[in-house]
């Protein structure tokens, strides 16, 4: 059932205004210094994916010293909780596809922007983490049905394929226990992420006996079968039904130029709103693989090669429906803000628990990020603080929820 936007922005206005949640807002002006200082300190230790621990180790000592309850769990999740179930989680994740190689690389130019390997993707979320975690301790807040859970999640980018997320929302004791998420991805506020963009992704390798680029010319080539494929599924036609994309993000193999291949891989990255498009992109890159397989063995005069294709990450496409409270409760607190945003889709640590049809968003921390997932990366806490102010009513308005959050 949607929410009463009428009287949902008439309790907002009221709660705002409530001498804790004043309290709860003002610290995120008055603190920015620390807030920044707190996000310089996490982006210094590197916490590659499958890499988190020692930034978990250290996000556990904020949480417990800014008065939380807090654990790691067994798969690396970081999880402090106030309150209880059933819960509302807000979730940032830990690991970032670079690493800053030591403290300096990540650094502060003289216009205050941040510089460096997951600056603003996801520094700028955890960051947000820590400044609702340590203002909610200061700070008198009303008392809630629910329970708030902040979550600091491993294995979301890359080949980490949400291992943090999938873990919390399926194996963890407290899976069935967290009626709604939301997610703090990135820095900017321009955007509320509904819809999830699914994605698989495969690792392909062909092998073959190998030998000397003269004397065993002939013998069947992995590298050659390898480029036949990737160009073969490269020609596939994306101009019709739902929007999708296809990659082929990291090719490798043989030893030399004068030596013929003994194996050579590639990885491939298939995107799609439809999960059923994605089924039949995924038939059509086995048809590619099998097509370029059968073509270097018609031709060689010698040992044949062999391929064979792993699945190495699958994230389902979701959406979140247009009338979930969830997102009216978000809407509201951007009006109340005066925040525009729009609605994408996108991979991130959504997909997990929308599939599973538990509401879900993922927005911005606030402030101005870009470059991510490159050295270039940078982010500017300018106006930060009205990000932190959307996220802490957005939580607010879910915890007070009698009905579920739209669940």
């Amino acid at each position: 059932m949607a929410a009463n936007t009428a009287s949902t922005g008439t309790y907002l206005t009221e709660l705002a205004d409530l001498p804790g949640v004043r309290g709860c807002l003002q610290f995120f002006t008055k603190e920015k210094q620390w807030i920044n200082e707190i996000h310089l300190q996490l982006c210094r230790i590197p916490a590659p994916t499958f890499l988190e621990q020692e930034r978990a180790a250290w996000f556990l000592d904020q949480l417990r010293a800014a008065g939380w309850e807090a654990s790691i769990d067994r798969a690396g999740n970081v999880i402090g909780a106030a309150g209880e179930a059933p819960f509302v989680a807000l979730t940032a994740h830990l690991d970032t596809v670079l690493a800053p190689r030591t403290k300096d690389d990540i650094a502060v130019d003289t216009e205050g922007r941040f510089h460096g390997a997951g600056v603003s993707d996801n520094g700028a979320g955890l960051a947000a983490l820590l400044a609702i975690a340590r203002a909610w301790k200061n700070s008198r807040l009303p008392e809630m049905p629910r329970g708030l859970l902040l979550v600091a999640n491993t294995g979301e980018e890359g080949e980490g394929n949400l291992v943090g997320m999938r873990h919390l929302c399926k194996q963890s004791p407290l899976a069935k226990q967290i009626a709604s998420f939301l997610i703090v991805d990135g820095a900017n506020t321009d955007h509320i992420t509904t819809r999830a963009l699914g994605s698989r992704r495969f690792e392909v390798t062909f092998t073959g006996p190998g030998g000397h680029s003269w004397s065993d010319f002939g013998v069947g080539n992995p590298v050659h079968a390898l480029c036949r494929a990737v160009a073969l599924f490269a020609e596939t036609r994306l101009d019709s039904g739902p929007k999708s994309s296809v990659n082929v993000g990291l090719i490798e193999g043989g030893s030399g130029v004068n030596a013929i291949a003994q194996s050579a891989r590639c990885k491939v990255d298939i995107r799609s709103e439809s999960n059923t498009r994605m089924d039949q992109l995924v038939d059509v890159l086995n048809s590619a693989v099998d097509r370029a397989r059968d073509l270097e063995n018609q031709r060689a005069s010698g040992g044949r090669v062999a391929v064979k294709t792993k699945e190495i990450g699958s994230r389902p496409a979701a959406a979140l429906p247009d009338q979930a409270p969830i997102l009216q409760y978000v809407r509201a607190v951007d009006g109340h803000l005066g925040i525009r945003s729009h609605l994408d889709c996108s991979s991130t640590d959504a997909n997990i628990p929308l599939a599973m049809g538990i509401p879900a968003i993922a927005i911005g921390a606030g402030g101005l990020g870009g470059g991510a997932h490159t050295p270039q990366e940078w982010f500017s806490p300018d106006g930060r603080d009205l990000g932190l102010k959307r996220v802490l009513l957005t939580l607010l308005l879910l915890m007070r929820d009698p009905g579920g959050s739209g669940k």
